[in-house]
C-alpha cells in the first residue's frame, strides 16, 4: 500500500491517544543553598500541588518546548542578553509509565537545565505559583515528579565530576573558591580547599586564567584571588570524583 492510499483510509480513532509532555529539572544556587524550581499547579488534576515546570509540547521542537516552559516561569526571555542565554540545558530522561497521568496516556521528556543568579519565579497562566525551594525541601510533588526530581540531581552531582559544568552556576568570571562552593553545594560534602584548587588545576582546559585577580577573597582569607573563566575542555580527565566515591574506587 503506498502512502497516499495508507493516509485516505487513516483514521486517528483507530490508533490510541498519546500526548507529549516536557517537564523541567531548573537548578541554581541560592544563598548557599541548591534550589529547584518548582511551581503550584492551579489546574487539576493534582490542583494545588507543587510539580516541577512542564507542559504539552506544541508545534516546536522538544527544546524549544522546554525552554519555553522555563522561559514562562522565570519570565525571561532567550536573546535579549539576559541570564536565559546562559542555561545549560540537556535531555534527563524519558517518562512513560501508563498510569503517570490521570487524564490520558502521557510520555514526558524530561530536561536538566543549570544556570547561575537566576531570579525570583514568576507564575506562568496555568501555575497558581512558581518558587525557588531547597532540594531537600522538594518532597511530595504531582506525577511521578518526586522520581524525576531524584534523578536529575543524581545526573547532576555525576556530571560534576567528569564535565566542567560547574562553571555553569557561576558568572563569565570566578575565583577557585566559587567553583569549589559549588561542587560542596551540589553535592553535600564539604571539600578541602588546598586539595580542591590542585585538582582544579591539573585537568587540561578546565579553567583558565584571566590574569585579573578579585577583591572577594583568596582561598585562604587573603584579600585578592586570581580570577578564572572556563576552559575549551568538554570532559575532565582526570575526573574530579567526589569524596565518597574516591574512596570506593581507591
Amino acid at each position: 500500500m503506498d502512502e497516499a492510499s495508507f493516509l485516505a483510509g487513516y483514521n486517528p480513532r483507530d490508533y490510541p491517544a498519546v500526548a507529549v509532555t516536557v517537564d523541567v529539572v531548573a537548578l541554581t544556587i541560592r544563598d548557599g543553598k541548591l534550589c529547584v524550581l518548582l511551581v503550584e499547579r492551579g489546574q487539576s488534576p493534582f490542583a494545588g500541588h507543587r510539580a516541577l515546570p512542564g507542559g504539552f509540547v506544541r508545534d516546536e521542537a522538544l527544546d524549544e518546548a522546554a525552554l519555553r516552559e522555563l522561559a514562562e516561569e522565570t519570565g525571561l526571555t532567550p536573546g535579549d542578553g539576559n541570564q536565559l542565554d546562559r542555561v545549560h540545558l540537556e535531555q534527563l530522561k524519558t517518562y512513560g509509565d501508563p498510569d503517570r497521568d490521570p487524564r490520558m496516556r502521557v510520555v514526558s521528556v524530561a530536561y536538566l537545565a543549570f544556570a547561575p543568579h537566576l531570579p525570583e519565579p514568576t507564575a506562568g497562566s496555568d501555575a497558581a505559583g512558581a518558587y525557588w525551594v531547597p532540594v531537600d525541601e522538594a518532597k511530595d510533588l504531582a506525577f511521578d515528579h518526586d522520581q524525576v526530581l531524584a534523578e536529575g540531581l543524581e545526573r547532576a552531582r555525576d556530571k560534576l565530576e567528569y564535565t566542567p559544568l560547574a562553571t555553569a552556576f557561576v558568572g563569565t568570571e570566578f575565583t577557585i573558591s566559587e567553583l569549589r562552593q559549588v561542587y560542596t553545594t551540589v553535592w553535600g560534602e564539604e571539600l578541602h580547599a588546598g586539595n580542591f584548587h590542585r585538582k582544579v588545576l591539573s585537568v587540561p582546559g578546565f579553567v583558565e586564567s584571566t590574569g585579573e585577580t578579585s577583591a572577594r577573597g583568596g582561598e585562604r582569607g587573603g584579600p585578592k584571588a586570581r580570577l578564572y573563566r572556563a576552559g575549551d575542555a568538554r570532559l575532565l580527565h582526570p575526573a574530579l570524583l567526589r569524596p565518597t566515591r574516591e574512596d570506593r574506587v581507591r
